[in-house]
């Protein structure tokens, strides 16, 4: 596809997509010319984008003004994400492909891979207002909302599924999209607290051993997500099977199951009940009394997560808070965190530090400010529940005291507690 071309189809698909998505639907295509003259093209744009951003202009700290990042670690990080957005691509797609027969429309491998590349372009153009500092969230949301549009509307178009089915559709293929940016976002970065941070980077692409068939090296970040593709296109298969054989219950069930790979946990889990949860939240925490809690479960699209909160206080300037969170059917990213991605990181400052390690088989997360005396301190336990103790405090050690203080072996004996397997 020439530039000219490239640019004429971004354009259409963004500006008049109504009318570009069945000119697309028709359109002879290959997997190979889609990703040479299309995708490998424009994915890099947010790659470019983050780079120019994050070593050229800079990240907005306020009070402090631009903070820079070394012109050879953004170059890294770009080229990884790049690399790994173009297998994210692919995955969704074998995706978007296996469900097409799930809401009455056809398998396609090349038309899925339009479907995935045509609704991204949304994000991808808007990544460019990414440049302008303070813009880059504001330009992610109106590319993400607007990609959904697309999406919903050129399955009918690409996939054949009847309109009235295509919301249905694209909901479960957003589910799936998020959990493929997840992965892929603890893959390209290390877990800062339990979110994303800069850090060290996975030896995804270490040298093959001697005699090797070929493949991300054994233990690695890309050799996870090799395997959880494996599982998916294993689960694909068990959707065809269903399909052809007119069994309802047993293409609920290969649904299902397709959605338990997905998520990573090998089945659905039904989190703690607060009911259940609320006996792990103690009166005292580091001698201090406890002056408020709540515990809740919160549901969506079929996901449940659970969750505990206290604070604690002396009635003065020494306060802390307690989290407990029960992870439920995201326990599967969970342990890809602390499993495949290898999520370690250790981040010294002049004032203090912040790392997350393994330690006895859990991940850990510690975060320590000097001059405030303040940080949090938490543990992954069963791959499943996070407890975090955060606030003020004497030194680090009364923080992971706290935490030692709650009943981490009485929640570890409930990891399996609602897992349904499929």
């Amino acid at each position: 596809m020439a530039a000219n071309n490239l640019i004429d189809r971004a354009k259409s698909i963004l500006m008049t997509p109504r009318s570009e998505w069945p000119v697309i639907a028709e359109e002879p295509d290959t997997v190979a010319a889609l990703y040479t003259r299309y995708i490998v093209i424009m994915a890099a744009i947010p790659a470019v984008v983050h780079f120019v951003s994050a070593s050229l202009i800079g990240v907005s700290v306020p009070v402090l003004g631009y903070y820079r990042v070394g012109v050879t670690a953004a170059l890294s990080a770009a080229i990884l994400s790049y690399v790994l957005a173009l297998i994210g691509i692919f995955v969704l797609t074998l995706i978007v492909d296996a469900l097409a027969p799930t809401f009455g429309g056809q398998k396609s491998q090349v038309q899925a891979l339009k479907t995935v590349a045509y609704a991204y372009t949304a994000s991808w153009v808007a990544s460019i207002i990414g440049l302008i500092p303070g813009l880059m969230l504001i330009a992610a949301l109106a590319g993400g909302i607007y990609g959904i549009y697309l999406l919903n509307m050129g399955l009918p178009f690409t996939m054949k599924c009847p309109p009235e089915k295509s919301v249905g559709y694209t909901a479960v293929t957003i589910i799936v999209a998020i959990i493929v940016a997840f992965i892929l976002n603890l893959i390209v970065g290390s877990v800062g607290g339990w979110g994303f941070g800069s850090g060290r980077y996975p030896t995804a692409f270490s040298a093959p051993s001697a005699g090797d068939s070929g493949g991300f090296a054994r233990g690695s970040a890309g050799a996870g997500l090799q395997a959880w593709s494996d599982k998916m296109a294993a689960a694909s298969k068990q959707v065809d099977a269903a399909q052809k054989s007119g069994d309802p219950n047993a293409k609920a069930n290969a649904v299902g199951a397709m959605l338990g790979a997905a998520l990573g946990g090998g089945g659905k889990v039904e989190s703690l009940a607060p009911d259940r949860i609320k006996p792990f939240v103690p009166d005292s925490l580091g001698g201090l009394k406890r002056t408020e809690m709540s515990a809740d479960r919160t549901a969506s699209m079929g996901v449940q997560i659970s969750k505990a909160e206290a604070t604690y206080s002396n009635g003065a300037d020494h306060n802390l808070k307690l989290e407990i969170t029960d992870t439920g059917s995201l326990k599967g990213l969970v342990g890809f965190a602390g499993g495949w991605a290898g999520v370690e990181q250790d981040h010294e400052t002049d004032t203090g530090y912040d790392k997350t390690y393994k330690n006895n088989g859990q991940l850990v997360h510690e975060k320590w400010d000097n001059q405030n005396h303040s940080g949090d301190y938490g543990v992954i336990v069963g791959d499943r529940f996070s407890v975090t103790v955060s606030g003020r405090a004497a030194n680090i050690d009364e923080l992971k005291g706290a935490v030692a203080s709650i009943n981490l072996a009485g929640l570890a004996a409930l990891k399996n507690e609602g897992v349904q397997s499929n």
